[in-house]
């Protein structure tokens, strides 16, 4: 019986053939025939392929004689048999209930968005520079721009950014630009990736960040009016905040008016479905990350950043804004508008260094709003409320204690009595996914952040919160 890897095309019958073994047939794959290479090594005027190698020392160079030692090749049926089983010995969202959030959430993503963004009309990241190709790109991307705004409450938005850490960087540049003030307040309650990201914008463009702390898992107003000075140029709050819970935008928005300085407000765009829109409060800037509306975790990206803006603001929004306009027959058309790049005009002068950036997922976010609709998202948000509520009052009546004491969205803290690690690593052994260790951002000695998306159904919440009593005991 012949091996299927000696047979002509195969990997193997290739490497016999290049050792002298088979020198008969054409590779299958590899269209460059025994002529064809003796042209090229004349051409470039070198005898053997070998000589290619000749800089690296003959002692370390794989030959006939010094082999190296590789497993037998395989077939493409063999390595894709290979590479499930390989794929079978990790944990995903799919396979084990989830329970962690903290910026990337399992929600689910319907199959159209796939299907819509796969399509070779849309299949690019890259920018639609010619319009008149590009119509259907830019009219999706004019559609994702309305519905941000819709969800902020906020007048302009651009067409995407790179993620929602990066957005809030580009919001705080131009806060600083617009103030001329030099200091940004980060509220406690702010990612900590967040605060890097912000901190290494900073750090380029040489401004000052302060932060305010914690009254328990809300941003400290009092503290807020005692460092807020006429050099503030923003404030930075999470809505919800990195906790889950609620921060009171009405009362930041109204301590910051004496001082002129900014509010800039980092919202997950599902729970702007059910919660107030930062706009409609007196937000100047509003960015976050669109993960949660139509894109997978992905182990943490690529993702979708949107930046939104009061109107006065525009001429500083970072990035491309689509346009629409009218053709000189009168037909609608879209464009992109306000590009003030450093592609465009003078580096200096440029309002952002952002070049081709996350429009594909922009498109997915876009179709996905598209689909659900209004009331799919605000149902979605809802599930979102109701399963993560149900989780908090099973985990309550267990005899767990929440730090949360403001309302929350699809998140909340609880208290443990053993280090989240460890508790992680024994709930992972019954087949949970647990939550992120928030411990040393609280100084409380063990606490967990949970999740419970629309995903989650009321068994496997039941069976986390009996799997948790028995490890933490």
């Amino acid at each position: 019986m012949i091996e299927s890897s000696h047979l002509p095309g195969s990997l193997y019958y290739f490497i016999l053939k290049s050792r002298g073994v088979v020198m008969t047939e054409q590779h299958r794959y590899l269209p460059a025939t025994e002529a064809d290479r003796t042209e090229m090594l004349k051409t470039i005027g070198v005898e053997s392929i070998n000589d290619l190698f000749s800089d690296i020392p003959v002692t370390t160079r794989a030959t006939h004689e010094k082999k190296i030692d590789l497993a037998e090749p395989l077939s493409e049926l063999e390595l894709i048999k290979h590479m499930h089983s390989l794929s079978e010995l990790n944990k995903t969202a799919s396979s084990s209930p989830y329970f962690l959030g903290a910026g990337t959430y399992d929600h689910f993503v319907p199959s159209v968005v796939n299907h819509v963004t796969l399509k070779s009309e849309f299949m690019t990241a890259y920018t639609p520079y010619q319009p008149e190709a590009s119509q259907g790109e830019l009219q999706a991307l004019f559609e994702f721009q309305t519905m941000i705004c819709e969800l902020t409450g906020m007048d302009v938005s651009n067409s995407s950014l790179y993620d929602g850490f990066t957005s809030l960087g580009e919001a705080c540049n131009l806060a600083t630009a617009v103030t001329k003030k030099q200091t940004i307040l980060l509220s406690d309650a702010l990612h900590p990736q967040a605060k890097e990201v912000v901190d290494t914008y900073a750090f380029g463009m040489e401004y000052k960040i302060e932060t305010i702390g914690l009254k328990q898992e809300i941003t400290d107003l009092d503290q807020l009016k005692s460092v807020l000075n006429e050099q503030t140029a923003a404030v930075v709050v999470q809505y919800p905040n990195f906790f889950g819970s609620v921060e009171d935008l009405k009362e930041i928005k109204e301590i910051l008016t004496a001082s002129n300085a900014l509010l800039i407000v980092v919202a997950n765009p599902l729970a702007l479905a059910k919660l107030e829109a930062p706009g409609n409060i007196g937000a100047d800037i509003v960015v976050g990350d669109m993960q949660p509306l139509g894109l997978p975790m992905s182990y943490g990206g690529p993702h979708c950043g949107y930046f939104t803006v009061k109107s006065k603001y525009m001429r500083k929004v970072p990035s491309r804004i689509v346009g629409e306009t009218v053709d000189i027959e009168g037909k609608r058309g879209f464009v992109m508008t306000l590009q003030t790049r450093e592609q465009h005009i003078r580096r200096e002068k440029a309002t952002s260094n952002m070049s081709s950036n996350q429009a594909l997922n922009a498109l997915a976010s876009s179709v996905f709003m598209s689909a659900l609709g209004k009331v799919g998202v605000q149902e979605m948000a809802q599930q979102n409320i109701d399963k993560t509520h149900y989780l908090a009052s099973k985990l309550k009546e267990a005899g767990f204690e929440l730090f949360n004491h403001s309302a929350f969205f699809n998140e909340f803290v609880v208290k443990l009595s053993k280090p989240v690690s460890q508790v992680n690593n024994l709930l992972f052994k019954k087949g949970f996914i647990g939550g992120y260790d928030v411990s040393a951002l609280i100084n409380v000695e063990y606490a967990m952040l949970l999740c419970a998306t629309e995903k989650r159904t009321k068994d496997e919440m039941d069976q986390f919160v009996k799997a948790l009593v028995e490890v933490v005991k």
